[in-house]
């Protein structure tokens, strides 16, 4: 004791300082652990509560493994495991990716791509509605680039990518713009002339051609703002619309994938057939996530990606925001094309909005 110690009285206070001291030095003695069945009956009561809690708790809180990314909490035996060994897990309040909803024991875990196409649904399900006034043009701007072989063959070569610019009727009913860099105008949308004979010898009548109805591959923006937004229903409409087109290995599913990431990249949706085109998406099986791909304007981002026939389409989320970026398409074998992993396109859009007319740009 110091001298700045001060002393204890004498007597019983002594004694009760004393002991007061000695508990603060000694470990607490330890806890008896329960009887055996006791234990089960805890284990149980907890799997019980568990349960169901699950049934109508609201969402629970999320943790992250890599930004960009949200998944789900263990499932409810899970919960109840832990809690009888002491460790603090919150039980299961949300599917994985951000979505209400609730995780039954026994069914299998959604993939990463579910996972991440569900918060890619959540995020556009809450961006602004496009605003296009009657009179007005849907405006899309983007950078593309498109690998071409020269006529002695050889591999194909990725060019630089360069500015391409859209302007097209809201329904269709007059003719849109197309303008690339390098290129001259192309009138979009626009009938042909044609000539006509009402019987033999008689003069040509002038008329035209009558356009192609709207439809999944030829898409107007009130044709798209009134698709399904029910995701099965939706992925059956783009199934039909597709079939027998543009894939001569007779890929259903890679014709699906590949016509909704052109109604995402090409279109100007409204937030909830946005939302439901990702959820469509993965319902299409072999979807699945790249860590980390570039589009045209060099952001790097996470990708949802499918293969079919030795190549890769990948769509390019922002990492943070899950907003859409770009496309690429990436050999996974070696062809004539090219080596395994050289790009055979890539795109990046940059600006979605209205313009007044074609050629003019949307408003600040």
């Amino acid at each position: 004791m110091n001298a700045f110690t001060p002393r204890p009285p004498h007597g019983a206070d002594a004694d009760a300082l004393l002991r007061a001291e000695l508990a603060e030095l000694l470990p607490p003695p330890p806890v008896p652990e329960p009887a055996p069945e006791r234990n089960l009956e805890l284990r149980h009561a907890v799997l019980r509560s568990a349960l169901a809690a699950d049934g109508g708790a609201g969402p629970s809180p999320e943790r992250r493994t890599r930004p960009g990314f949200r998944f789900g909490w263990i499932v409810a035996p899970a919960v109840a495991c832990a809690l009888v060994a002491g460790v603090v897990v919150l039980a299961p309040g949300e599917t994985p990716g951000g979505s209400p909803g609730r995780v039954t024991v026994g069914q299998p875990a959604p993939s990463e791509a579910v996972r991440f196409l569900s918060h890619a649904a959540l995020a556009a399900a809450a961006a602004p509605a496009p605003e296009v006034r009657p009179g007005e043009y849907v405006y899309v701007k983007s950078l593309v680039s498109y690998a071409g072989r020269d006529a002695g063959g050889g591999p194909a070569v990725l060019p630089p990518a360069r500015a391409r610019e859209v302007w097209l009727s809201p329904d269709g009913s007059r003719p849109g713009l197309l303008r690339e860099a390098g290129a001259a105008d192309t009138p979009l949308g626009s009938r042909a002339p044609v000539y006509e004979l009402d019987r033999p010898g008689a003069v040509p009548r002038k008329t035209t051609l009558g356009t192609e109805a709207p439809s999944v591959t030829n898409p107007t923006h009130a044709y798209v703002a009134a698709l399904p937004t029910d995701p099965e229903a939706l992925l059956r409409l783009v199934r039909e619309q597709t079939r027998g087109t543009g894939d001569p290995g007779g890929d259903a599913d890679q014709r699906a994938f590949a016509a909704i990431g052109t109604l995402v990249a090409e279109t100007w949706a409204p937030p909830e057939v946005t939302a439901a085109l990702y959820r469509a998406a993965a319902l299409i099986p072999g979807v699945a996530v790249l860590p980390s791909a570039t589009d045209a304007a060099g952001r790097e981002g996470v990708a949802v990606v499918r293969t079919a026939h030795g190549e890769q389409t990948q769509w390019i989320f922002d990492r943070t925001t899950s907003a859409f970026l770009g496309e690429r398409t990436v050999l996974t074998e070696t062809t004539p094309a090219g080596r395994a992993g050289a790009v055979l396109g890539a795109s990046a859009v940059l600006v979605k909005g209205a313009a007044a007319a074609p050629g003019e740009l949307p408003k600040a």
